[in-house]
């Protein structure tokens, strides 16, 4: 004969579990765990140290604070042989005590020179500690850049210039239709590709294949291949002029973008459009891959920043902070940081959720580019010619040019339309409106004492937005 097992509910199961563990625990019930001496003295000082480490040493009168030996001391060494009980002053921290019976207000400083001073009430005692400047670092110093190479060739605004991974010679691109080889060292021209139909707007050099890829106001995407000169490959799908290129680092995929606001992927190989981003409303000016994520970036003329989730096909962050259609982006060779170019300011962001860092103000023009040397050396170009540069880490600018329009152009063509460092960082390269390629190089012979650096950190001011 079977037995019956009795069932019980969820409730009572539940309800006895709870009764067994109160039962076995209600013995240690209000009982403290033992203390270790030692233990709760290091608590006590690193508790003390971290929030009282500036004021936590007065003085004593007559401005001699006792000394103690290691002797006194039944805990051991703390903090290189002092005991808890050693004064330890702090060079530039000392306190100094307010005298109690003073007639005015104490809570103010007695002279005009301790107005950089905040008074801190410890117990019974008073005493004034200095306030951290509100100054940025001292920037480092860069030797300013100059003109030694002016190269000309193109029959219309040169718009886009790129350097190949040999660091052997450099391709840019023009409105004349026609992309242009040249050699870095001479300057002398190698080759003219011809095959775009209006203004050629980006050009990018494969690290891997000899492609050099190119897209223009056509709406053109197109691959040369360097061996045979000549286009194999077109992508098509933009629906309007494509404004720039880039090449993915890792992947064999290509990113363009251009005046129909979108940005597109695509497979280098079997020309198919892997993703459409769509999101900027309007045109979208500059686009940049990485391989680390977010491995694609745009800016738009609507203002805003978009960093792609290249795996999900969608925009993961939209920063909005700029005022003003950002024209210009460029990321950092070594750091997770980049930057973008816009006519209100350059702004610096920090990678993956594009954390806002600093604002570099002072280039009130239209910025169309960017470029950033592992020497922390920012380079801004605008419309009307102006280049300056920047110290990245602090945001100071060095150094002012104006680019000098050619003999035969106008004023009006001094706009500097893109440019890129060669792949030693020595040398930059710039593509102009007065029809001409300029390569500027730091002067050797600057020195420190020749060009100082003329920062004064009492007028810098960075705004937090």
């Amino acid at each position: 004969m079977t037995e019956e097992v009795q069932k019980h509910s969820v409730h009572t199961l539940v309800f006895r579990s709870l009764k067994r563990s109160h039962d076995m625990f209600i013995t240690d019930q209000g009982n403290m765990p033992s203390k270790d001496e030692r233990s709760e003295w290091f608590r006590k000082m690193c508790k003390i140290d971290d929030e009282y480490g500036i004021v936590k040493n007065m003085p004593k009168e007559g401005g001699r604070s006792k000394q103690n030996t290691d002797g006194n001391n039944p805990y051991g060494s703390w903090q290189g042989g002092r005991g808890p009980s050693d004064q330890v002053q702090q060079p530039g921290m000392e306190l100094v005590p307010v005298d109690q019976n003073r007639g005015d207000n104490p809570t103010m400083p007695a002279t005009g020179t301790d107005s950089n001073k905040t008074l801190v009430t410890v117990g019974s005692q008073q005493a004034l500690v200095p306030k951290r400047a509100p100054t940025m670092p001292k920037p480092v110093w860069h030797p300013p850049w100059k003109l030694y190479r002016v190269i000309s060739g193109h029959l219309g605004w040169v718009r886009c210039v790129a350097v190949e991974p040999g660091n052997e010679w450099f391709v840019t691109g023009a409105a004349d239709r026609v992309i242009k080889i040249w050699d870095l060292a001479s300057g002398t021209l190698k080759l003219s590709l011809t095959g775009h139909i209006s203004a050629v707007r980006g050009v990018c050099v494969s690290p891997r294949q000899p492609y050099l890829f190119s897209c223009g106001e056509d709406k053109k995407v197109m691959c040369w291949d360097l061996e045979q000169n000549k286009v194999i490959r077109n992508y098509h799908g933009h629906l309007s002029a494509v404004y720039s290129i880039d090449i993915h680092p890792t992947i064999d995929v290509i990113a363009t973008c251009g005046r129909d606001s979108t940005c597109r992927i695509w497979d280098m190989r079997t020309k198919s459009c892997v993703h459409t981003f769509a999101g900027h409303t309007n045109t979208v000016a500059e686009v940049r891959c990485q391989a680390a994520e977010p491995q694609v970036i745009t800016g738009s003329h609507d203002c805003t920043i978009r960093l792609w989730d290249l795996a999900a096909g969608k925009s993961r962050v939209t920063l909005t902070n700029h005022k003003k259609s950002v024209r210009a982006i460029c990321l950092h060779p070594t750091q997770y940081t980049f930057a973008s170019g816009s006519p209100d300011n350059i702004k610096q962001w920090k990678f993956p959720d594009g954390n806002f860092l600093q604002n570099l103000s002072g280039h009130n023009a239209i910025i169309n580019s960017l470029a950033l040397n592992s020497d922390n050396v920012l380079v801004s170009a605008a419309d009307n010619g102006s280049m300056h540069f920047w110290d990245w880490k602090t945001g100071y600018n060095f150094q002012r040019m104006q680019a000098a329009a050619q003999p035969g152009s106008i004023d009006s063509e001094a706009g500097i339309f893109a440019m890129t460092f060669d792949q030693s960082n020595t040398r930059l390269i710039t593509a102009e409106a007065d029809k001409t390629i300029k390569i500027y190089k730091e002067d050797d012979t600057a020195t420190e004492e020749s060009h100082p650096l003329n920062w004064r950190p009492d007028i810098v001011k960075k705004k937090r937005f």
